[in-house]
C-alpha cells in the first residue's frame, strides 16, 4: 500500500477539476492535491489514478508522488461552500493525495514541440490503459523543473465501470490525443514497452491500491480477485496482438 499521511489543513478547492479536488496540507509537512472518495465519480477513479500513475512511473515517465491521506471531515468546517462541506463529509477516511508541484505550468503544445520518442511512449501508454483524457483541449500534463509530468488518470481503465464488457483488445482512438501529431515513433515504443510490462510489475502496482477501494466490487469475491482481473487485463493487452494500437502519422 502507498505511504499514509493525515490531513491537517484544507487550503482551497480546485474548481477546474470535475470532481472538485482540493489542496490539502498533511502531517508530513507536504502539500497535496487530494482526490476524494466521496466525489460523484466514486472510488474507481482513485484506483485508476494509482494503477496508471504508478505503472507510468515504472515505465520511466514522470508522475507526482502518490500517498493515501486520512481525512477527518471536521477539517473543512470553516469552508463556506456547502458542496465542499458535503464532499468532505462523504469522504471521511482514506483518500488519494497527489504531490502538489508548486509553480508547475500546464503543457501547451503550441509553445513546445515534444520529442517524438517521448510523445510516442506516452501515447502508447495511454492506449494501453484506455486513457481517453489527454486531448489537446485537456492535456493533463504539467511542465515542472524542465520536465513534463503526467497527471490525472482517473478517466483511464474505464472498462472497470462494467467488467462484463472488458475487452483487452478494444481499439484506442487517438485522433484527439495531444501527442498524436508528434508520435512518429510508435513502432519503436511498441517494440520496447511491452517487454517491460511483466506480471510481477503489474502485481506490484495493483498491490498499492487499498483493499477498501476494491472490496465489494460487483462480480468479485474479494479485493484479491479484483487485483487479479486488473493484472490479467493489462497483461493480455500488453502481450496480445495489440491490434488496439492506433495508426498515428506525425503532421
Amino acid at each position: 500500500m502507498l505511504e499514509q499521511v493525515t490531513a491537517t489543513r484544507y487550503v482551497t478547492p480546485l474548481r477546474e477539476g470535475g470532481s472538485l479536488p482540493g489542496v490539502i496540507e498533511a502531517d508530513d509537512l507536504g502539500t497535496y492535491v487530494v482526490k476524494f472518495r466521496g466525489a460523484g465519480q466514486g472510488r474507481r477513479v482513485l484506483v485508476a489514478e494509482i494503477i496508471c500513475a504508478e505503472l507510468a512511473r515504472r515505465l520511466g515517465m514522470r508522475t507526482p508522488e502518490l500517498k493515501v491521506i486520512d481525512l477527518d471531515p471536521q477539517i473543512g468546517t470553516r469552508e463556506p461552500d456547502q458542496e465542499i462541506q458535503d464532499l468532505l463529509n462523504a469522504s471521511e477516511g482514506h483518500n488519494l493525495a497527489v504531490d502538489f508541484l508548486p509553480g508547475a505550468l500546464g503543457f501547451d503544445p503550441l509553445a513546445w514541440t515534444p520529442d517524438a520518442g517521448f510523445a510516442s511512449r506516452v501515447l502508447w501508454f495511454d492506449a494501453l490503459v484506455h486513457n481517453v483524457d489527454r486531448s489537446w483541449r485537456n492535456p493533463n500534463l504539467l511542465v515542472w523543473h524542465g520536465d513534463t509530468w503526467l497527471i490525472d488518470h482517473g478517466a483511464a481503465l474505464w472498462f472497470h465501470h462494467n467488467w462484463r464488457t472488458a475487452d483487452p483488445q478494444r481499439p484506442f482512438k487517438a485522433d484527439d490525443h495531444v501527442f498524436a501529431p508528434f508520435a512518429s515513433r510508435l513502432k519503436e515504443a511498441d517494440a520496447e514497452l511491452p517487454g517491460l510490462i511483466t506480471e510481477g510489475l503489474l502485481r506490484e502496482v495493483v498491490a498499492l491500491v487499498p483493499d477498501e477501494w476494491l472490496d465489494g466490487e460487483p462480480g468479485f469475491d474479494d479485493a484479491a480477485a479484483v487485483r487479479r482481473a486488473y493484472v490479467d487485463h493489462l497483461l493480455a493487452r500488453a502481450h496480445g496482438p495489440r491490434a488496439w494500437l492506433p495508426e498515428v502519422a506525425a503532421r
